[in-house]
């Protein structure tokens, strides 16, 4: 998984009085859990421009000015109800040998002959939960949709690895293509015309029997 950095200063207070002066300033107070204790630092709000406005994915590497360096995850984000400025931010420390909780968005490859038909495609969820070590951690799942006809779904099911675990059940649906008023099946078409050759088939061999001076069964005789 890809990761970006975010320089910061670490915090030796962190009362209400200094978080707002770190706003007025342009900073964003945060705080890292998972360690031996809450490590506390601001950073410039443009810092987190890649990691907040973005569909993906990304672990953090947290540099800071007294030179500690570590691994982590955003877990919470809190925005202004007007502004939507950042108004603080939560993440959790990484360990190579420790499992980590994170949310990993889908992505949907192809097209799918299910909507071409008339279908309508439903993404159901865009994003799974999943439960890794952080060298594990995919950037994205990546879900061929070129052979989801009317009726077909994607399941958890179908995505689960040996790398990491799903946190959401199995048989939850991850897209799907639903019948609409106008939808065509292909595959239902193909079974009607080969029941109507094998129909003309028959009523062709009635016609050469009655040619033959034989007589042609009618309908209801036994």
């Amino acid at each position: 998984m890809k990761s970006i950095t975010i320089n910061g200063s670490e915090r030796e207070s962190v009362g209400k009085k200094a978080t707002k002066a770190l706003r007025n300033a342009g900073k964003v107070p945060c705080v890292v859990y998972g360690g031996e204790k809450p490590l506390h630092f601001s950073a410039d709000e443009l810092a987190f421009k890649n990691l907040v406005y973005t569909p993906n994915a990304h672990t953090v590497k947290v540099d800071l000015d007294k030179g500690d360096k570590l691994k982590a995850v955003m877990q919470d984000i809190q925005f202004h109800p007007v502004t939507d400025r950042i108004l603080h931010v939560d993440f959790y420390q990484l360990f190579d040998d420790k499992e980590v909780s994170m949310e990993i968005p889908v992505r949907l490859q192809g097209n799918s002959p299910g909507v071409r038909n008339g279908g309508r495609l439903l993404f159901r969820n865009r994003k799974l939960t999943i439960k890794a070590l952080p060298d594990n951690l995919p950037d994205f799942f990546d879900i061929d949709i070129s052979n989801l006809k009317i009726g077909d779904n994607i399941l958890v099911e179908s995505l689960l690895n040996d790398d990491f675990s799903i946190l959401q059940p199995e048989s939850t649906v991850v897209v799907q293509v639903k019948t609409a008023r106008a939808a065509i099946e292909v595959e239902e078409e193909d079974e009607e015309g080969v029941e109507g050759v094998e129909g003309a088939e028959g009523t062709e061999g009635a016609t050469e029997t009655a040619a033959e001076g034989g007589e042609a069964p009618k309908e209801g005789a036994e």
